[in-house]
């Protein structure tokens, strides 16, 4: 194992550590069992996903994106989060300030316990009226009309997500900048970084002067910049460090 990759070396820096934030991408969930947008098993029907995920498409055809949609719906409804997403939900109670950044709009983070979440590209188990803007949950699965309508004005629902050719919440995107300029450590867990603006985040961090631990079974654009970077696959990588970090906290209190 290279200095690098070196468990007992991130410990220790986390033992002095108040102030963690962590971001997370597809890879996180593809443990899951999700398909990744881009990957070959993201395919759907003769569409290209791509095709599916934007505003032009939904007032094209609303009804054929809320087909799509619910497709999705149902695949993740019958997975559930893995031990990486359970760490970092563990996390939260151990570290004074812990924040979690993703991308993913899959609400395993939630379902794994983690209550302080900045999702970037929203949720797919929320859906947004096209009139008056408010925000619901639905769990729905599968949709028993296609599409759904709101409830309290009949106007067409969509998926509360940031669609192809959509702005990020200036709001969401904000707070995670900030979350991450402030942390001391950043954890960049299962992104490719290089989707922007998710991938700028752990720089901003390390101008700041935060030691950056990425976790990824690929190196990636980030990985230079990374001060430890660990080869795999989060689900095995973060019990690992969660595991060395119990002991040296519970020898600490001895």
């Amino acid at each position: 194992m290279t200095e690098k990759q070196d468990i007992g070396a991130l410990v220790e820096v986390l033992l002095q550590t108040r102030r963690v934030t962590v971001s997370t991408g597809a890879g996180i969930s593809a443990e899951s069992g999700i398909p990744t947008f881009r990957g070959q098993e993201g395919l759907w029907k003769q569409f290209r996903a791509e095709e599916l995920a934007t505003p032009t498409a939904f007032t094209q055809n609303p009804e054929l994106v809320w087909e799509f949609y619910d497709w999705r719906r149902g695949i993740i409804a019958q997975k559930t989060p893995n031990p990486g997403h359970q760490v970092l939900a563990s996390w939260e109670n151990i570290f004074p300030s812990f924040s979690l950044i993703t991308q993913n709009i899959d609400g395993f983070h939630q379902k794994a316990g983690s209550k302080s979440i900045l999702e970037l590209h929203g949720n797919i188990w929320k859906v947004r009226c096209t009139e008056e803007g408010t925000v619901t949950e639905n769990h729905e699965v599968p949709l028993t009309k296609i599409p759904p309508l709101c409830p309290a004005c009949g106007a067409l629902l969509r998926p509360h997500v940031v669609w192809f050719g959509e702005s990020l919440s200036p709001v969401v995107l904000n707070n995670a900048f900030q979350q991450s300029a402030s942390c001391e450590v950043m954890f960049v867990v299962g992104t490719s970084a290089v989707v922007q603006p998710a991938a700028s985040l752990p720089l901003a961090a390390a101008e700041r002067g935060a030691k950056v631990v990425e976790v990824n079974p690929d190196p990636t654009p980030l990985t230079p910049y990374a001060n430890f970077s660990f080869r795999g696959k989060a689900g095995e990588i973060l019990p690992l460090i969660d595991e060395e970090l119990k002991k040296a906290f519970s020898a600490k209190k001895d």
